[in-house]
Parts: structure tokens; sequence; C-alpha cells
């Protein structure tokens, strides 16, 4: 129910105002976005990077309705990308970037996925010269079929481009065995946006096991899964998994949010594994952040905390 909540609160525009406009809101929310600004995305990730922590970048915004828009955001990451390359933040992949694709046209009434294949291949070949790699994030259930199709095209020219499969949804486990194949980079999770029963699991526990069993898939597989959760159980049951197949701790890697369980992200990162931390950044961060809250109670009761502190 707390989820249901919290997912039609993230698209509600009075909820939005009402938050986005509280001052002690935006302090806190500091804890979980690097900033508005593309330096202040840099210097989070040259702190993190010291860390010794892996980085993937998000520029905040969804559902961009205008063709100019879209070439901006784009831009934006070519800038971003040429940013981090100069201050030596990119070589081996340790920092890469996060592109959602109706924040580059794929939600647009005409042209929408060439479009977004053309801005996000111009993204693709800014990050291939800076040495570093693309994911591309999944949004809606209705943004998977032409989110793969983009993938599957855009990996013509740019192999190494990463995708996000989410577990709630009921035909995952079949979309992990389609891209279990070498050379591919999916990243696993368990998907913060509202859909119909039909084509959603709604259960906590259902999709718990529904990622476990996706997780099990891909680190059977000879790609490069990316395993993005905060779960402990989930983690120790990816260590146990990845130890009995002999997966080599360089061949995937785990991701979580940035202000989320940085304690565990550290001590991951010290056992010998690869852990990159997903960092948003930019203004339009309401919808990002409430949806994380419905991912995981957890991150709620975390919020929640941060503000009577501050208060």
């Amino acid at each position: 129910m707390l989820r249901r909540v919290l997912l039609a609160a993230s698209v509600s525009q009075r909820v939005r105002k009402l938050v986005t406009t509280a001052p002690v809101a935006r302090d806190v929310v500091r804890r979980f976005v690097a900033g508005e600004t593309a330096a202040e995305a840099l210097a989070v990730t040259r702190q993190l990077v010291a860390d010794g922590l892996a980085v993937s970048i998000d520029h905040l915004g969804e559902d961009t309705t205008d063709p100019d828009q879209a070439a901006a955001v784009a831009a934006e990451y070519v800038a971003l990308l040429e940013r981090l390359a100069a201050a030596g933040l990119t070589t081996g992949g340790r920092t890469e970037v996060s592109v959602k694709p109706t924040a580059v046209g794929l939600g647009l009434p005409e042209h929408g996925e060439k479009t977004a294949a053309e801005n996000i291949a111009r993204i693709c070949a800014a990050a291939k010269a800076a040495g570093t790699t693309v994911t591309i994030d999944m949004e809606d259930h209705t943004r998977v079929e032409p989110t793969l199709r983009l993938l599957a095209e855009i990996r013509k020219d740019y192999p190494d481009l990463g995708c996000v499969l989410q577990s709630y949804l009921r035909r995952t486990p079949g979309d992990c065995e389609a891209l279990a194949v070498p050379g591919s980079r999916v990243r696993l999770c368990k998907g913060a946006y509202r859909a119909p029963d039909a084509v959603a699991l709604a259960a906590r526990t259902e999709v718990d096991r529904a990622y476990a069993r996706c997780m099990r898939i891909l680190l059977t597989g000879p790609g490069y899964p990316m395993l993005a959760t905060h779960d402990p159980r989930l983690i120790a049951v990816a260590q146990s998994l990845a130890a009995r197949v002999e997966r080599d701790a360089a061949s995937f890697e785990y991701q979580m949010l940035y202000g989320v369980r940085p304690a565990e992200q550290r001590r991951l990162a010290e056992a010998g594994a690869l852990v990159r931390v997903y960092l948003p950044y930019g203004s339009d961060w309401y919808g990002y952040l409430v949806r994380r809250m419905a991912e995981r109670p957890a991150n709620l009761a975390f919020f929640l905390r941060a503000l009577r502190s501050r208060n």
C-alpha cells in the first residue's frame, strides 16, 4: 500500500510543488542528489572515486516533449563526459553515464525513437572518446519494447552500451535470457514505476524472488551483470552464487544509490568487489527521489529522519 501511495505521489503535480518548494526538503535532497550542476556532480564523483568506488552519473529529467530540449540534454551529457575525461575520472570506465530514453526524445509525438537513437548514439560517441561507457535506463513498462529496440540498434555501433532490466515486471526473466550474451552489460534493479498487475508483480516477496531468479540467469551467463540492490539478503545470494560459478570479481559489479548505505558500499569495495554508485544531479529531482522511496521503504524512513534532524 505504501509503495502504491508513493508511486502515485511521484506523478502528482500538487505533491511535487509542495515538496520541491520546502527549503528543508531541498537541503535533505543533497544527501541523495549530487547537486544541480555538472560541476557539483564532478566534485562528488572525484570524492567517490578517491574512496575506491565507481560511478554512473545520471542527469535528472525525463518525458521531454520538445526536440530542442532533447538535443540540449544530449549536449549536457557530451559536455559532462568531456569534463570527466579531462579530470581523469573515466580511466578504465571508472565513471560512466546513465541516460533515460525519454529525456533525449523517446516520448516525442513524432520520430521519438529516431530522435532518441540519434541522441544516445551521440552520447555513446562522446563516451567512447572519453574511454568509458553508457547505460540506457529503463523507465515505465510502456517504454520497455522501444527501449530494447534502441539498445539493439545502437549496439551495432556501440556494443558496450548497457541497459537496465527491472525484476518487478513479469517479462524480465525472458529479457534476461535474451540479453545474457557475451559482451552484454545488464543492470538489474527491482523497479520503481507504477504498472498494472497484468504486467507487474505487486508483492515485495514476489519481486525479490524474481530478482534472485534474474540474477541467477545473468551471473551464470557470459555477459557482464550489474547488480543494483541494497538488499543484504540478495547481496549475500549474489556473493554465494558468484563463488559457486567461479565468477571473477572483475566480471560483474554491484550498484547502489548515492546516499543509501554508504558504509556497505565501502565495505564491499574494500572486500574486493567492484561497487558503482548511481549519482544523479540536476534540478528535476522530485520524481527520482519519490520513486527511490517507493522502491525501498527504508529510504523513506531515512529521508524522514533527515528531515527531523534538519528541523
